[in-house]
Formats: C-alpha cells, structure tokens, sequence
C-alpha cells in the first residue's frame, strides 16, 4: 500500500515522501497515529504543490540570507567592557551580549544563530561566524575594548 508520510518514520521514510508499507501496518499503526495518509490522486498532486511552495520558500530565504551576509560581513562590530588589570574583562562577553550589539546595529539575529565556542574573556578583535541559513554563514569582526 503507498501512502503519503506526514511525519518522519523510522526505517520508512522522511515527512513529504510516498512510502511503500504494507495495508496492515498502515492501517493499524501509521493512520491511526497521523503519521502517515493514503496516497491518493489528489494526495499526492497535493504533496507536489507543497513540494514547490516549499522550495520556492527556502530559494527566496536563501536569497535574503545571502543579501544580509553581505551587509554583515562588512561589519565591524564593536563591544565596550570592563577590564580587571590589562586584558583580562570583569565578567565575559556571550552570544546574548553579541546578538543585542546586532540589534542595536539594525540587524535581528538570534543568540543561537552565533557560533562562539565559549564565552569571550579578553580584550581583542575576535571572527565570529554567524549561520543566517542551512547554506549561508556570515563572518563578523568583533572588537572587544575597555570601557
């Protein structure tokens, strides 16, 4: 029996797909449970359209992804701290503290989206990589001065 998965089954396939299974397990398991519809006609015509509005849409983010990357990788980004003696800072600069300079530079960029191994707790200039898209990572030079 085809049927039309809605979610990601284990050892039958990804959400979006036509799987062949048998009807006893269809019927009894991936129905019953919205894992999975019947592929019909007018099913799987629809998984098609949603296939192209799909790809349309991560075409289009693709594209604004890569237009920001541009704005962002001209940025110099810079964060005054607090300083104990010469280089060492008082407290330590996060991906939240980074995200917030973003914003305040105009640009809205999640704390998650910014790749920084660990918490910054010197003075200097650092290259932060910034993940705008599955394809499409920004790089920021990132200042970080006394107070």
């Amino acid at each position: 029996m085809k049927v039309i998965l809605i979610k990601d089954v284990a050892k039958v396939g990804r959400a979006g797909t036509v799987a062949e299974v048998k009807e006893g397990y269809a019927r009894n398991f991936l129905f019953p449970h919205k894992l999975a519809q019947e592929a019909t006609a007018g099913g799987i015509k629809k998984l098609e359209q949603d296939m192209q509005a799909r790809s349309e849409q991560y075409a289009r983010d693709k594209k604004e992804s890569e237009e920001l990357k541009g704005r962002l990788d001209a940025l110099s980004l810079t964060i005054p701290a607090l300083v104990q003696g010469e280089e060492k800072l008082y407290g330590s600069i996060s991906s939240h503290d980074i995200s917030e300079a973003l914003k305040q530079e105009g640009f809205a960029i999640e704390k998650n989206a910014i790749e920084l191994p660990e918490p910054i707790k010197s003075l200097g200039i650092y290259e932060l990589t910034v993940r705008l898209h599955a394809e499409v990572n920004a790089t920021v030079k990132l200042w970080v001065v006394k107070k």
